[in-house]
């Protein structure tokens, strides 16, 4: 009987560690960031800031589609402001796809973060940064358009995606030493 207690804890020891949930100190995930204060300000607004690197993640990937949401409804607003400004409209347009790429992919993302494919998440966290940079400077040198400067605060709403989308990579960076 006692052979069969120490067998049921090893078991049981086994089990749990299988599913233990890894955690890292903020500050240690935000030392690596590229702008630490504002990873720290971030994560730290998440109540419970000590959680599991995969709640900070998708709490990153909310905070992302949150932003990338308004952002998409601001494109939508300078969109019917432009009125005759041909170039400012193209600009709004191209930005308004990069942006709706950007959200369908934030919808997929946590599926991917829950079955433990960090590779694809890392990359998806990648594509947003791309996709910002695309919409800011214009998608090419070819473009007739490029580069558009824009007057109008969608910088800084775009910026804010782009800051959010390294807090996740940051994050990421220690979910899995592979990524």
């Amino acid at each position: 009987m006692a052979h069969f207690s120490s067998v049921a804890i090893v078991f049981l020891l086994c089990v749990a560690s299988s599913y233990a949930v890894k955690t890292v100190d903020v500050d240690t995930i935000c030392k690596g960031a590229k702008n630490p204060s504002f990873c720290l300000t971030l994560l730290n607004s998440k109540a419970g800031a000590s959680q599991d690197l995969v709640s900070l993640a998708q709490y990153t990937i909310d905070v992302t589609l949150a932003n990338t949401t308004n952002t998409i409804k601001l494109l939508n607003k300078l969109i019917s402001k432009s009125g005759g400004d041909a170039e400012a409209k193209y600009h709004y347009h191209a930005c308004l796809v990069h942006f709706d790429a950007i959200a369908r992919l934030l919808e997929v993302t946590p599926y991917y973060l829950k079955m433990k494919n960090y590779d694809k998440v890392f990359k998806d966290a990648i594509s947003v940064r791309i996709h910002v940079g695309s919409c800011i400077s214009g998608d090419s040198p070819g473009d007739p358009h490029y580069p558009y400067h824009d007057p109008s605060i969608l910088p800084k709403y775009a910026n804010m995606v782009d800051q959010v989308a390294l807090v996740f990579i940051a994050v990421l960076q220690h979910l899995d030493t592979s990524v």
